[in-house]
């Protein structure tokens, strides 16, 4: 189908009916502050909205370089889910009981977000209809039970494995043999969720600067080019854009995801799918999808597209390749062939942080005051939640004004991690990486055996991600 008609960029088809916010003045010049945090997305604007209402009267300032919401938190695919990035690896380093401690931290936080947008009128279409993954191939099947029981392993003692047809009721996913649900997870409007706290955070006495990027941040410095400004703590919450700061092009790797979305699917077309419950949806492919079904009945898919571009170079507001927009659309088509005939309305992509060793992070140097939190693989809806909310309770511990908490003693708590490889290294990793997942996904797909593909595993190993 002809993608003429598509809207392609334009930051996210989340602004597409509204457009997107009026900016707010950039920094006016130099000035001072008890906080900096930079970067207007998910992880800043909920750190400044939870130290402003523990601690009144901090001074705090955000500083964004396009607009609240530009970068993965008005992008992302609208997941609300208790997933965190590199908890195996924790478990490793720390006990498997450091890790639960973890794992429940995110179980709480979906919740926490939800309470939280409801108590401050945020309307941001939240849906608490779960989380369900499916599985599409005997050796996806293997991996499913595996995952489901290590979940439970975890703590998770109120997830759900199902087979072929009780998926099928809930969703009716063409080829899906079984599925693992939890009820952990919630569909929402990125856009809406990010700028409604935006809003609330200046309501509540914080100064938000727009149009201001960031070139360098140093003990109790944050340098723009309208002026430098100085304050004890200084909190880097860039995620996918840190590489633009001098000295982190090696920091985080800027991973390349895209989606699109199609126009309101009729009633006919939602009899043959189902998906009543609206979970969230996505499958243990290694190239996996991940999509919704909007509070206006579309389907928005996503997945990884062109997965990184050279030298940690970011995109142009979205843009995306033609062959991506087709690749999603006939990822779409082949899990549900009644949308065949529809017509996709956008197409978008954006970056997420991911570290070398795959694992989020949250971070208070004590010695400079500067902190750090992101990392977070694409699970950052809700990891962004738990880490504002640590980023808090180590400031406070820091200033004396509390003791440690179950927050700061959680495992990602100042995790370290080396750099990223330079280019072209780099580069070449992550697109054979890549190119190696979708070759075990084509051969695992005409596979009679359940095992694990072992070019995935090897990548896997390669990548760090194990």
């Amino acid at each position: 189908m002809s993608t003429v008609s598509t809207v392609v960029g334009g930051i996210a088809f989340w602004y597409a009916r509204e457009g997107t916010p009026a900016p707010r003045e950039p920094l006016p010049g130099d000035t001072n502050v008890d906080v900096c945090i930079v970067g207007g997305g998910y992880t800043g604007l909920w750190t400044a909205y939870y130290l402003k209402k523990a601690v009144p009267f901090l001074n705090i300032t955000v500083l964004e370089a396009k607009f609240c919401g530009y970068g993965a938190s008005g992008r992302n695919g609208g997941w609300l889910y208790n997933g965190i990035a590199g908890r195996d690896r924790y478990a490793k380093l720390h006990g498997h009981d450091a890790a639960v401690r973890l794992q429940k931290a995110m179980n709480d936080t979906v919740g926490e977000v939800v309470r939280t947008a409801a108590e401050e009128k945020i309307d941001a279409d939240i849906h608490r209809g779960g989380v369900l993954e499916v599985a599409h191939t005997p050796s996806q099947l293997a991996r499913l039970k595996d995952f489901h029981s290590v979940e439970i392993a975890f703590g998770e003692s109120d997830r759900v494995l199902r087979g072929a047809r009780e998926t099928a009721e809930r969703v009716h996913v063409t080829g899906a043999v079984g599925s693992s649900w939890t009820p952990h997870g919630a569909r929402l409007h990125p856009a809406k969720l990010v700028k409604g706290l935006a809003d609330v955070v200046e309501a509540l006495g914080v100064t938000i600067h727009e149009s201001t990027p960031v070139t360098e941040i140093k003990p109790k410095h944050a340098v723009t080019p309208y002026g430098t400004v100085r304050a004890p703590y200084v909190l880097r919450c860039t995620e996918g854009f840190t590489a633009s700061l001098k000295g982190q092009k090696r920091t985080w790797l800027p991973m390349n995801s895209s989606m699109i979305v199609t126009e309101p699917l009729p009633a006919r077309i939602w009899d043959t799918i189902g998906w009543e419950g609206r979970e969230t949806l996505g499958d243990l492919a290694h190239a996996y999808f991940y999509a919704q079904r909007t509070a206006d009945d579309r389907i928005a898919l996503g997945g990884r597209g062109y997965p990184y571009r050279f030298g940690s170079a970011t995109d142009n507001d979205g843009r995306t390749r033609p062959e991506t927009v087709a690749a999603l659309r006939e990822l779409m088509v082949r899990l549900f062939p009644t949308t065949a005939g529809v017509h996709v309305d956008h197409a978008w992509s954006g970056v997420l942080g991911v570290p070398r060793d795959w694992c989020a992070t949250v971070t208070l140097d004590r010695s400079t005051g500067l902190g750090w939190a992101g990392g977070y693989v694409g699970s950052g809806v809700a990891t962004a939640n738990l880490a504002a909310r640590t980023l808090r309770d180590l400031i406070q511990q820091d200033s004396g004004q509390a003791g440690p908490t179950e927050l700061t003693t959680l495992p990602w708590v100042n995790h370290k991690v080396r750099r990223w490889e330079p280019e072209p290294f780099r580069w070449l990793g992550v697109h054979g990486m890549y190119a190696a997942y979708r070759a075990a996904d084509r051969r695992e797909s005409t596979s009679p055996r359940p095992g694990t593909d072992p070019v995935a595993r090897m990548a896997d190993r390669i990548a760090g991600r194990h």
